[in-house]
């Protein structure tokens, strides 16, 4: 089943540490600096940390050990993996096309935010006209989400620059890029920690995330709080979607896969753990509410730093930067993910693939839905809603990160050939040490775990009442 030459004629990472940076890109993004924070926040701090650590080494680093190794065997992107296993399993490997091809609607969206608060921060550093300026962060929150001009250009800005490092290939563009970006974001988060951690009062906020409170799990309420961090696990570390199937297609055969699959949650969990500490202990010393859902990145944040006085300016261009960046590191992936099983098809009809084609379509066709999900303004706008929820960005984000991926990584736990994994794995006389853990958790503990957050995650989208 091996096609080592397929995989080339896309790309192929340069070097083990390229191959990392790529994946850990992938992995942290914003669902690390966004999501990570306010759904621990919202979710009883200590005892979401705890649930999540559990799900990450249970369900996150065995699947991600299945995807690489899908990947590698087959040398094809995620709708040809599957197909590599039987022809009647296309359907996972297109649920598994379509969810990041969703979630980059409204991830646009998200990092063209970004950019705006980083450029907004610049300006109060300089005074500038186009800066916050003394306003309210709520107010300027909603005066810029339901600008849909405004809205709308910046999530242009960041497809654009989404697709033209993918347009420059694995090495050239992703690996290159993200060799660069994830130790910058690490210094940036280094530095905004450190400030978060010295303000008066940012005890608090440290002993949300770390001082045990088991209240949440009373009654059925740790099934809440399971499907939130489980939801928060799959967006996190990129699975059950297209993702680090086609970054496995990428890795050369001497790359050894359990160490990698190791590596990845590790990086991706304590850079998530640092943005709790870079931002909760912050919201607190100001006196500002840890739960209040996604507004926190872009209302909450943004009242600490106008509260800063005059380094407010710097520290939320450090910020805002620095999200904007794992906001890019996992868009190239996402975008990276749906090309590769695109160029598939261009190779199963006897076509070289012609990456810069295939991006580029897909570039406008994401454009349009981000500019769509901008539009909406967060549901400020009046438009029409659907699926029962309040905002474009719910209802996209529950199609891709509500069902597809959980259902998909379910599939996937069930139809994967165990040998095949245990193949990769062993290559070049390599041991396989976790074997007797991935066998049993891959067999019984994942898709139980997967079952149980896919209906979380519908009971809390729908308010079935399930649990």
């Amino acid at each position: 089943m091996e096609n080592k030459g397929q995989a080339n004629s896309k790309g192929q990472f340069g070097s083990s540490f390229g191959f990392l940076m790529a994946a850990i890109g992938s992995a942290v993004g914003l669902g690390n600096l966004w999501g990570f924070p306010y759904k621990m926040g919202a979710n009883g701090g200590f005892a979401f940390l705890i649930l999540y650590l559990i799900l990450v080494v249970f369900v996150g680093y065995v699947m991600l050990l299945t995807e690489l190794s899908l990947g590698r065997r087959t040398g094809k992107g995620v709708i040809g993996a599957y197909e590599a296993i039987s022809k009647k399993y296309a359907f996972i490997g297109w649920m598994g096309a379509i969810a990041p091809w969703l979630i980059l609607s409204f991830y646009s969206m998200l990092g063209g935010y970004c950019i705006k608060y980083a450029v907004a921060n610049l300006g109060d550093l300089f005074g500038a006209g186009w800066g916050v300026g003394g306003v309210d962060s709520s107010e300027f929150f909603a005066g810029f989400t339901t600008d849909m001009l405004e809205t709308s250009i910046y999530s242009l800005i960041f497809v654009i620059l989404t697709v033209v490092i993918v347009l420059r290939g694995v090495s050239g563009g992703i690996e290159k890029f993200n060799s660069v970006a994830m130790p910058a974001l690490f210094v940036m988060l280094v530095i905004v920690i450190i400030r978060s951690v010295t303000l008066p009062g940012a005890s608090e906020g440290l002993a949300f995330m770390f001082k045990p409170d088991w209240s949440v799990f009373e009654g059925n309420g740790w099934i809440s709080v399971l499907s939130v961090a489980g939801g928060q696990m799959f967006f996190s570390l990129s699975i059950g979607m297209s993702i680090m199937i086609a970054y496995g297609s990428y890795l050369p055969k001497d790359q050894n896969l359990e160490r990698n699959a190791l590596t990845i949650p590790l990086a991706d969990t304590t850079v998530a753990v640092m943005a709790g500490v870079a931002t909760l202990p912050a919201v607190f010393a100001y006196g500002l509410e840890p739960s209040q859902g996604p507004g926190m990145l872009y209302i909450t944040l943004q009242a600490v730093f106008s509260n800063m006085g005059d380094l407010g300016g710097l520290f939320g261009f450090l910020f805002y930067g620095l999200v904007f960046i794992a906001a890019i590191t996992s868009s190239i992936s996402l975008l990276e993910g749906v090309t590769s099983a695109a160029m598939d098809k261009a190779i199963e009809k006897g076509r070289t693939p012609n990456r810069k084609k295939t991006t580029l379509i897909l570039g406008i066709s994401i454009a349009i839905t981000s500019v769509l999900v901008s539009l909406d303004g967060l549901g400020a706008n009046g438009f029409p809603q659907f699926f029962g929820q309040s905002t474009w960005l719910d209802a996209v984000d529950l199609i891709s990160e509500g069902i597809l991926m959980p259902l998909g990584a379910c599939y996937c736990a069930i139809v994967i050939p165990i040998s095949w994994v245990n193949e990769e794995v062993t290559l070049n006389g390599s041991r396989f040490r976790t074997k007797g853990f991935y066998d049993f958790c891959i067999k019984f503990v994942a898709p139980i775990m997967m079952v149980m957050i896919l209906l979380g995650q519908l009971d809390t989208f729908f308010g079935l009442g399930m649990f």
